[in-house]
């Protein structure tokens, strides 16, 4: 690679400027100055982004035991309170006063120092109680993180390094708030949804029922969320409107170890199978958990900026339908023919960001890399070409087609050839500037191949087949291209 002496802001800078370039990914509403933390997918990051979610929707529901779900964005605001977002689902939040940054108090308490942390330590031991001891670092974070205001005189703002400018600590909820019909008062509130999940949990018995499954089985959905997240972040990392693709599995709870273990392997190896570098990728397991969780581990890439996680595995037991079948007064459980035992099951969660799994891909995809270039005198020189090696079945364009020239009928040919494969295809068609110029405008799209008629093809209707990765080239009949795009989409063969 050629990038390897390059700082990892370098890399970022270079996908963020190659994602507007070619279309992937621009900045919401940019003519107006754009919008923070929202972004617009142009015409090959629709495509991606499309690609993705149908990888993972084939994956989950083309299987006997899992069921497909679009449930509604607004919901009865009844549900977020069984679900604690309306009383939980918010971040204590401190400002600087000298240099307006904005930081989260768990966010804060990462980034101090050591040193600063001895510091309140030493605080939180003179200001606990019996019913409270602080007897090691992690009592003083928890006393930390429970009244901040304590102990923000004892911190530099990590940005500026002034002391004492830190507003007091104040509550922010996540969600965003809107009102149905003509009134906006507290009785006509709902909120955009932060999470997909509490549809299919509503939904458990409709789907049972219609579906006529019996446990194990599970419920999947592809949707949109919300967040009004304090700090947004690392370009499509941490942004205020995404996209989840959510996988609820209902289990009996003998079983929930057994199926844990299940559904942690097979997410795993889903990011492997469409090509991301094992290398970049990492379980991290939760020994802090949420109230809900008996056990929690997240799959997480190795992004320009560090460690980030694209997908969680969850054990949340029994907690979510018992909680919607309190406030509901509607009973969510299940009733065994076999065993005549009715009990309210056990859910394994897999829950993946669709808009963060793009940015992995786009990241896992992205390379410099030194190739060599023929002379016009014979010589051989080296030189950089920046490359997307997408696998080909998430490649927004699956090939260029090229005339050689555009004179005896070349570009009739192509433009057939283009027409024929766009009826299976995302296809593109160039007739524009040098071959080799064409190839490292594709190479950037990350198209896996392209395809060029020349004079030869006048003759014995056969073309060039030159593959992204290896850049090698072979002729193949011009009838036989469908097929052979067909396999290599499906299989990942290179030339």
């Amino acid at each position: 690679m050629a990038d390897k002496g390059k700082s990892k802001s370098d890399v970022t800078e270079k996908i963020v400027s190659l994602s507007k370039r070619r279309g992937f990914v621009f900045q919401s509403s940019e003519i107006y100055g754009g919008l923070n933390g929202c972004y617009d997918y142009g015409p090959l990051g629709v495509e991606l982004l499309r690609n993705i979610k149908e990888a993972w929707w084939k994956e989950m529901t083309y299987r006997e035991n899992i069921e497909g779900l679009d449930a509604s964005i607004l919901m009865h605001p009844r549900v977020w309170e069984a679900s604690g977002h309306v009383e939980n689902f918010s971040d204590p939040m401190v400002d600087c006063k000298s240099c307006k940054s904005r930081y989260r108090v768990d966010v804060l308490f990462e980034m101090i120092s050591a040193k600063v942390k001895e510091a309140i330590y030493k605080k939180a031991v003179e200001t606990s109680t019996p019913e409270a001891p602080v007897n090691n670092m992690e009592d003083a974070e928890k006393a930390f993180l429970n009244d901040p205001n304590i102990f923000l005189s004892e911190i530099p703002c990590p940005n500026c390094g002034n002391k004492n400018t830190f507003t007091d600590a104040r509550s922010f909820n996540l969600m965003f708030k809107t009102y149905v019909g003509p009134l906006e008062d507290s009785s006509n509130v709902v909120y955009l949804r932060p999470e997909t999940a509490q549809g299919i949990y509503v939904n458990f018995n409709n789907v049972k029922e219609s579906s006529r499954q019996k446990l194990p089985f599970g419920i999947a959905q592809i949707g949109k969320a919300f967040r009004n997240e304090i700090n947004t972040k690392n370009f499509l990392f941490r942004t205020r409107e995404f996209e989840q693709m959510e996988m609820q599995f209902f289990i009996n709870p003998a079983e929930d170890g057994k199926w844990y273990d299940y559904w942690r392997e097979e997410r795993f190896n889903w990011f492997t199978k469409y090509g991301m570098k094992k290398e970049k990728l990492k379980l991290h397991i939760h020994e802090k958990l949420a109230h809900y969780a008996k056990a929690a581990v997240d799959i997480e890439f190795e992004f320009p900026f560090g460690w980030g996680e694209i997908e969680g595995i969850h054990n949340r037991t029994d907690f979510d339908l018992k909680r919607h079948t309190e406030f509901s007064g509607k009973k969510i459980e299940y009733f065994d023919d076999q065993t005549k035992e009715r009990f309210t099951p056990y859910i394994i969660e897999t829950s993946a960001g669709a808009s963060r799994s793009f940015f992995a891909f786009l990241c896992n995809a992205y390379d410099d890399e030194e190739v060599a270039k023929e002379n016009s005198d014979g010589t051989t020189s080296s030189e950089v070409r920046t490359v997307l090696h997408f696998h080909p079945a998430l490649a927004p364009i699956k090939a260029a087609v090229f005339p050689l020239v555009n004179r005896d009928g070349m570009q009739d040919i192509a433009s057939n050839i283009t027409e024929d494969l766009r009826k299976n295809f995302k296809v593109f068609y160039d007739d524009s500037g040098a071959v080799g110029r064409r190839y490292r405008r594709q190479d950037e799209c990350g198209t896996p191949f392209c395809i060029t008629v020349d004079s030869d093809t006048l003759t014995d209707n056969t073309v060039t087949v030159r593959e992204r990765d290896s850049m090698k080239q072979e002729r193949i009949q011009k009838d036989n291209l469908k097929n052979y795009i067909e396999i290599r989409v499906a299989h990942n063969s290179s030339i």
